[in-house]
């Protein structure tokens, strides 16, 4: 199980990564991260031509019923992943 600490750490690190990820990973770093510390998502699904807020929402609603510490760990996986 992640720790805390280790949450934290890798959340300093994604800020310092190598290169910068594609917008399919900084989005699922996004999610991981909203879903670790926020839980399931609440509210409507935005509309008009936000696409940039459409795509968060949507990658953050598909870990609905994710726990929090299932997330934490996805996350510190892929940030380490990504560090190499």
């Amino acid at each position: 199980m992640t720790t805390q600490e280790e949450f934290d750490a890798a959340s300093q690190r994604a800020q310092q990564l190598p290169s910068k990820p594609s917008n399919m990973v900084l989005l699922q770093l996004y999610a991981l991260y909203k879903q670790a510390t926020d839980g399931d998502l609440t509210g409507d699904r935005p509309g008009g031509f936000d696409f940039k807020a459409i795509a968060k929402y949507d990658a953050w609603n598909g870990l609905k019923g994710t726990s929090k510490e299932a997330a934490r760990q996805q996350y510190v996986e892929l940030v380490s992943e990504l560090a190499g």
